[in-house]
């Protein structure tokens, strides 16, 4: 039932552990959690005039759909179009065919407009989940905190379907012994199918897990070693020149110690002392608060060997506005926003007069697939190129019109200076017009090269990084766990939109908080239990915290203005802060998730005989 066994290797474990003067080991255990986007699964297929084939569909993916769908119908790509929609959130749980091709076949057969909405119960079975794991961790370390080795040991159950398992559980073991330099590394998992299921893509893919269960042993190691759990991981943090598990050599942008600082310090500020000491509330002696803490790294594109490339084209219009048109999908993480912006920039005009045109195959090139939080970096890139073309075509035609070189040609603030002369872009473009010309560029973007796991070589092309903190309250006599403040830092390469990032993070945290305190998506023998929203709890508003936010920026040398991804890196440190600071308030160690009530309680209820 082994859908792939996935190996990484670093250096010698056996002589690692040999060199350690302490050696620490648990294993960890996470379940199936379903994104529960607001809009459920729609599509919506008829067919035109022309006899082609139309499809609106909330999708991650508009070409591949299209690719899809049109094999499974024995037509030309060309005969089917698909218009992507703003959809209610994705997290991933978009990637995955569920409605687009059932729909056109329905159109084919019928000749008729076909539209599937999956109510709330057929969406909860029958889209893939993020995988149960069990996760062994063994870490050796020197007495100053040193580490030695790391071995990891992973089971993912990827469900009866193999989705997106492979991609997803390579990630969770490549990333398995953290964002710390180890000089010996060992990982072995085994991505198994299941009768439970289908699990694929979902925010965080893979490194959640992972992450959940190394910050926690890292976290008990401190103990162990009676560490400053911030002083150990700032002694083995990834930095520039560090080498990762699976070979690579960070060579720009890892600003992960810059993270753990900027949070540490406003961390101890508000603790006012130490903030790892437990501290029981006036007046109500049974609500204990600490705070617990947690880095992580995750990758930015897809990485691994795979093409990764998206194409973007800008167009100047006779009144004088812009548009970026890409086939890339806004799933509410404010892509949009961010393409604009960098268009603007680069033209040096109002973004107001740019607007932007996503995920229509007929109208848009293929901007690839919004997955691994590579939308900002790769369709960032390809916007910033095409936008770069189109002020050469448009500094060219001016200077052949007025006769002058092209270097006194400046372009601010929405017009064309030239000497003493002052264009507008309304202007411009009816000039090229004028000339028989589209003022309109195109480029496509490929990403710098990666290598597949196993072979030499950068396996990314870059990480994000983020420390985070969080304060939370146990009450003794419940077992009840509230998250009361978190702190938050994310190197992001360079914050294109700080509100929209903070919105990012926000999310990120909720959704983290969500799934370490109450979310688990329930089966019986492969039989869906959380088959309606009723059984599967997602976190209210009474469960958001009080956020801080720190952007860390060290640019990327390839991502526009420096930018790298940021849409999954700030939900993964959350789930292990919060279960270290259960341990700090209450010396009960979390070993699963979501964290048990009653399983607290006892634990806590045993400690005191």
């Amino acid at each position: 039932n082994m859908l792939k066994h996935l190996k990484v290797q670093k250096g010698d474990v056996q002589e690692g552990f040999s060199d350690a003067d302490v050696i620490l080991e648990h294993t960890y255990f996470t379940p199936a959690h379903d994104h529960a986007f607001m809009e459920p699964e729609c599509s919506l297929s008829r067919l035109t005039p022309e006899g082609r084939f139309e499809v609106y569909v909330g999708s991650q993916i508009p070409y591949s759909d299209r690719n899809l769908i049109a094999r499974a119908l024995a037509v030309p790509e060309e005969q089917v179009h698909v218009i992507g929609q703003l959809m209610g959130g994705g997290f991933g749980g978009k990637e995955d065919i569920a409605g687009q091709i059932h729909a056109a076949l329905l159109t084919q057969a019928t000749g008729k407009p076909v539209k599937l909405l999956y109510d709330r119960h057929e969406s909860l079975i029958a889209h893939p989940k993020r995988h149960a794991t069990q996760v062994r961790v063994k870490i050796g370390a020197k007495k100053d905190g040193t580490f030695t080795a790391v071995e990891t040991e992973l089971y993912g159950d990827t469900g009866a379907y193999a989705s997106l398992g492979e991609k997803v559980m390579t990630r969770a073991t490549t990333h398995s012994s953290g964002p710390y330099e180890v000089p010996h590394v060992k990982a072995d998992c085994y991505a198994m199918y299941t009768n439970n299921p289908p699990a694929g893509a979902f925010r965080g893919f893979g490194v959640m897990q992972s992450a959940f269960a190394v910050e926690s042993l890292v976290d008990a190691l401190a103990v162990e070693l009676r560490m400053d759990p911030v002083k150990l991981r700032k002694k083995n943090a990834l930095r520039v020149g560090s080498i990762t598990n699976t070979g690579q050599t960070l060579t720009h942008s890892v600003g992960l110690l810059e993270c753990i600082e900027k949070v540490d310090q406003e961390m101890r500020r508000l603790a006012e002392g130490n903030p790892f000491t437990p501290k029981t509330v006036v007046d109500n002696p049974h609500l204990i608060r600490t705070w617990g803490f947690a880095v992580a790294y995750k990758n930015t594109g897809l990485g691994g060997g795979a093409p990764d490339k998206a194409g973007a084209e800008v167009e100047l219009y006779s009144d004088g506005t812009l548009e970026v048109r890409t086939s890339s999908a806004e799933l509410g993480q404010g892509l949009p926003t961010v393409l604009q912006l960098i268009a603007a920039e680069e033209l040096g005009v109002d973004p107001g007069r740019v607007r932007v045109l996503l995920s229509d195959t007929d109208l848009t090139p293929d901007g690839g697939p919004t997955t691994a939080s590579r939308q900002t970096y790769v369709t960032g890139n390809a916007v910033r190129h095409a936008t770069k073309s189109l002020l050469h075509l448009l500094t060219s035609e001016l200077a052949e019109y007025f006769d002058v070189s092209p270097d006194k040609i400046e372009f601010i603030e929405g017009l064309a200076q030239i000497q003493d002369r002052k264009v507008t872009f309304a202007d411009v473009a009816s000039l090229i017009l004028s000339h028989g010309r589209k003022p309109k560029a195109e480029y496509t973007y490929w990403a710098p090269e990666t290598k597949p796991l196993g072979q030499e070589g950068d396996m990314h092309f870059a990480f994000s990084f983020a420390a985070q903190a969080a304060e939370i309250e146990v009450n003794t006599t419940t077992g009840e766990v509230k998250v009361l403040r978190l702190i938050s830092a994310n190197d992001v390469g360079y914050a294109i939109n700080p509100l929209g990032l903070q919105g990012q993070v926000e999310g990120g945290a909720i959704m983290g908080i969500g799934q370490a305190l109450c979310e688990d998506f329930l089966l019986d023998e492969g039989i869906v239990i959380s088959d309606r929203l009723a059984r599967y709890r997602t976190p209210s508003i009474t469960f958001t915290p009080e956020i801080t936010t720190f952007f860390v920026e060290h640019p990327t040398q390839e991502g526009p203005f420096g930018a790298k991804g940021v849409g999954e890196i700030v939900l993964i440190p959350t789930v292990p802060a919060i279960t270290n600071a259960i341990y700090h308030a209450t010396g009960v160690r979390v070993d699963r998730i979501p964290v048990d009530q009653e399983q607290v309680l006892k634990l806590l209820w045993e400690k005191k005989k």
